[in-house]
């Protein structure tokens, strides 16, 4: 993307920002007096044509221009976004990780069910990283 990784983190790390971009999560909101910092809790809606969700969610990384992610459900999935400086502009990577805690707590819930469960959870992450980091990059051009 043509912006610095600092400007591209003031984006990302705007978390009320996510609904325009992601194609699942809906919105998300800091706690009361909270923002893009280490131990920060917010909430985000998630929506598919079957059901909609919240999430509570704490940011774990919050270092300007380089990482910014969150982990959601206390330690279930991890969410996070890289910056690295490529030519004149930035690499942005977005990744998703089910740990531990996560695959534990999908096999309590669901049962038989928890591996198809999270090879679901694998699809949607998988589908829905090139269109929200499409939408970042289209947004950043725009300088909205």
């Amino acid at each position: 993307m043509a912006e610095t990784p600092d400007e591209l983190y003031a984006l990302v790390s705007d978390v009320t920002r996510m609904g325009e971009w992601s194609p699942i999560c809906q919105a998300c909101w800091w706690d009361e007096g909270d923002g893009p910092r280490v131990g920060a809790w917010f909430t985000g809606r998630n929506e598919l044509p079957e059901r909609t969700w919240e999430t509570r969610c704490q940011v774990v990384a919050a270092d300007p221009g380089r990482e910014f992610a969150w982990e959601v459900n206390n330690g279930w999935v991890r969410w996070g976004y890289t910056f690295e400086p490529e030519g004149e502009g930035t690499r942005l990577t977005e990744s998703w990780q089910f740990l531990p805690a996560g695959v534990a707590g999908f096999r309590e819930r669901y049962g038989a069910k928890a591996d198809a469960e999270i090879d679901n959870r694998h699809a949607a992450a998988e589908s829905g990283i090139p269109a929200t980091l499409a939408a970042i990059k289209k947004a950043a051009e725009a300088g909205k």
